[in-house]
This record gives C-alpha cells, structure tokens and sequence, in this order.
C-alpha cells in the first residue's frame, strides 16, 4: 500500500548543506533505520488473525520502501552533478585565466602580455559567460543522462506494461486532484458522470464512518504515531475540502463507496487491485513515482484504438 502520510513531500537536503559524499550515505542509512522502525509498527498494526489487514500492511511497507529507494537514489544523482557543475566552472574560469596571463619571452622567461588591463566588469562578463558556456554543457549532459534516469525508466515501463492490454496513458494534471481527476475520467468512460468535489466529500464521509478501518494506516509525518482523533478529522476535512493529495488509503474508501474494484498499474510492481471483493469490471488507473519532482502522481488509462482516432482526428483538424 502506497505512503498514506497526509505530507507527500520529501524533506530532502540540498546539495549545499551537505559537506560530502560520506555525510549524504550516512543520512540514508539513518533514514533507512528509521524507515524499519515505522515498517515494525505498520507490521504490529495487523492483528495476527486478519489476513486483509496484513495484506493492506505488506503493500504498503513494499511501496515505502520504493519510495525511500527512489529518494536516495534521487538525492544521490542530484549531490553529484551539482558538485562536478562546480568544479567544472572553477576550472573553466582559472584555466581561462592563466591562459591569457601568462606569455613566454624570447629567452624563455615568463612576463606579463603587452596588454590593457581588464576592468572588473569585464572580468565578471567573461565570467558569466564562462559559467553560461559550462550550464550549457551540462544541461546537455544531463539530458543524456535523464534518458536513462528513473523518471524515464519509469515511464518507458509503465507504458510497455499497457501497451500488452491495449491501453495508453492518459495524462491527468498534477494539482493535488489526481487521483480524484483520474477516477472521474474512468467513470466517464462509463457514462458516469461525477465531481473532485463529490468524491473528496463521499470519501470522506466515508472514513469518518468507518474509522476503525483507515485510522492504523494514517501517521503524524512529524512523529510517526498513529493520528489522533483530532488530527483524523483534520485529514477528513482537508480531503473534502482541499486539493490534499490522495493515495491508498483515499483508493479504498473509493472503491467502497463506487461499489467497485480500482486496479493500480505501477511500473516495477504487480498490479494491485482495491477492493477485490466487490463485483464488476476495475477502474483502471496509474501510479507514478518519479514523474514528477513534486511526488507522486495518478493518471487514467484510454483504449490504444481511441487514442489513435483521438491523434488521427488532430491531425485532420
């Protein structure tokens, strides 16, 4: 089951604040610590004897620790291309220098250049654009590298996987309604017609009236403890009346109140059906991790026939 943290952004460190390489690996191995101390509550969370519950906590653990994976991996990637950015531009700037400084004379003796000297705004122009000239290469760098980074990787699988049912991706934007966004579109596709707004206050309401079986899966993002009352219907209020992300747990309450399974196609996962008990075809929607650098994102799913009549028809137009 995915993070059912009401923050969804990361507090990651920049580059700037981190000395070297060794203190960034000995923050991840101290967050990956305290990832396992949370995954021990999920786990004592499930009664022994609920084979659901246990389930709903084992999906969830999976999903946490991809994201903590993605994260490190992410922060890693970005603390070494800042650095060599740095580097790079140092020595660019002094070799450009010592280039123009120094001359050899005709007995082999260094001496200045027969030159004017340079004002300081002219230094600093050839500074910038030094600095402009070394962004550019690394900006095409990183293109290259991008290509073969997790937010592509991501996206290259995710569309193999819908590729072999005859799906495509159908993008959705990234403003907090996503996953409602997404869950309406698929009703559409059904001759269902809905809004955010009623299915933020239906999902609601539903959580609030079943309590019991949503309050073990929502932490303080502070502290990690379980939600108290107050706080749960804190989180109650802002997913009815706030663009606040949704995730698993707003999923099942969903499912339950639709009255019908929702399938989730990730890109490295096997696909995880909601509400499994309940009769007819699943809603069908995509989860991504790195899409965005925001967090986590929900897209919707059209058949690969309407999205060909859908391309044929704007190049006509």
């Amino acid at each position: 089951m995915a993070d059912l943290k009401q923050a969804k952004c990361d507090k990651q460190i920049s580059p700037e604040t981190i000395e070297n390489e060794e203190d960034l690996i000995s923050r991840h191995r101290r967050e990956r610590k305290e990832l396992q101390a949370e995954i021990q509550k999920i786990k004592n969370s499930a009664p022994k004897g609920d084979k659901k519950k246990r389930k709903e906590c084992s999906e969830k653990v999976a999903i946490l620790e991809a994201e903590l994976d993605a994260k490190h991996e992410e922060e890693l990637s970005r603390f070494k291309s800042n650095h060599s950015e740095e580097l790079m531009t140092e020595n660019i700037v002094n070799g450009k220098e010592s280039s123009e400084d120094i001359v050899q004379g005709e007995d082999n003796s260094v001496v200045e250049p027969n030159r004017e000297k340079k004002s300081k705004a002219q230094k600093r122009r050839e500074k910038k654009q030094a600095k402009g000239k070394e962004r550019e290469e690394r900006i095409k760098e990183q293109d290259e590298v991008n290509k073969l980074g997790p937010r592509q990787q991501e996206m290259v699988k995710i569309k193999a996987i819908l590729k072999e049912r005859g799906l495509a991706l159908y993008e959705i934007a990234a403003d907090g309604n996503c996953l409602y966004n997404a869950i309406n579109h698929q009703l559409s596709s059904r001759n269902i017609q809905s809004t955010n707004e009623e299915l933020r206050k239906k999902t609601a309401d539903y959580m609030r009236s079943h309590r019991d079986d949503f309050l073990p899966f929502l932490t303080n993002p502070d502290t990690g403890d379980m939600l108290t009352e107050e706080e749960f219907e804190s989180y109650c209020h802002k997913t009815a009346h706030s663009p606040m992300w949704g995730g698993q747990v707003e999923l099942r309450a969903l499912s339950e109140v639709l009255q019908t399974p929702v399938e989730v196609l990730q890109a490295d996962i096997q696909p995880i059906v909601i509400g499994e008990n309940l009769a007819g075809k699943p809603l069908t929607v995509v989860y991504h991790r790195h899409v965005y650098r925001l967090g986590e994102h929900y897209n919707s799913v059209i058949t690969a026939a309407l999205q060909q009549e859908e391309e044929e028809g704007d190049i006509i137009s």
